[in-house]
């Protein structure tokens, strides 16, 4: 396959994620995976203050509804996903009823520690469009056991907002949206950063084993693409003028 071919999909990304969270547990226990989740409360952040971003680009109000049309992914293929809305009022709640990350983690064998994207990613995003708002898990997530995962997002829609969120999803389309060699650079980025800070040398072993283990799973070329994408595409200035997260 020739490097213009290669492309990463959501299962490189929940599979790039397991392989660290695996490689930190397994040789530094719970400090880390105290680490992983760090990492991925950054990370989630990171995503979070990027779509924030993008709507101030645009002139638009950072509030739920727009948090909703901001999203920066979507299904590899139609039917890979199945997600929607339970009710916009006392408060706009969702759900996930077939997941690709949890496919993935399942078809690996990497559930145990693919399971960490999950305790807390959701909200981490939504903190980092606007640090006072709040996702709420209403259900144990799908990779903990699950049926299916159900959030609760704190503000309600009424009607017409509902009708202009669907409105500006149209209008935006796939505009801010970013491939999954983006976000897995993105995922790498964050949580090898986070391992090595927190960690040291056992972190950076982490990820270098991580990473071998990835390569020989998926091929070296779905490893080198990773370091094509510009570090100022997943930070761009406007939305991370003291850089990437540190906390």
């Amino acid at each position: 396959m020739s490097k213009e071919t290669v492309c990463c999909c959501i299962e490189h990304h929940a599979v790039l994620f397991a392989l660290m969270a695996k490689h930190g547990v397994e040789l530094c226990g719970e400090r880390g995976r105290e680490s992983i989740l760090k990492g991925m409360t950054i990370y989630g952040k990171e995503r979070g203050r990027r779509m924030a971003w993008n709507a101030r680009q645009r002139g638009d109000e950072i509030n739920t509804l727009t948090n909703q049309a901001y999203g920066e992914w979507k299904p590899d293929y139609d039917g890979q996903m199945e997600f929607g809305q339970i009710g916009i009022q006392p408060a706009l709640r969702t759900y996930i009823s077939k997941c690709a990350w949890c496919d993935a983690w399942k078809k690996h064998g990497l559930t145990e520690y693919g399971k960490l994207y999950c305790v807390n990613v959701d909200n981490a995003v939504y903190q980092g469009y606007q640090d006072t708002y709040v996702c709420t898990q209403m259900t144990e997530p799908m990779s903990w056991g699950g049926q299916r995962c159900e959030f609760d997002w704190g503000c309600a829609l009424t009607p017409v907002e509902n009708e202009a969120l669907a409105a500006k999803k149209r209008e935006l389309g796939t505009s801010c949206m970013k491939d999954f060699t983006f976000h897995t650079a993105h995922i790498k980025a964050a949580i090898s950063r986070t391992l090595i800070q927190d960690l040291g040398e056992d972190g950076q072993k982490a990820v270098d084993m991580a990473l071998a283990e990835f390569a020989g799973m998926f091929g070296r070329e779905y490893l080198d693409v990773l370091e094509r994408v510009p570090q100022e595409e997943i930070y761009p200035e406007g939305a991370f003028p003291e850089g990437p997260l540190k906390k």
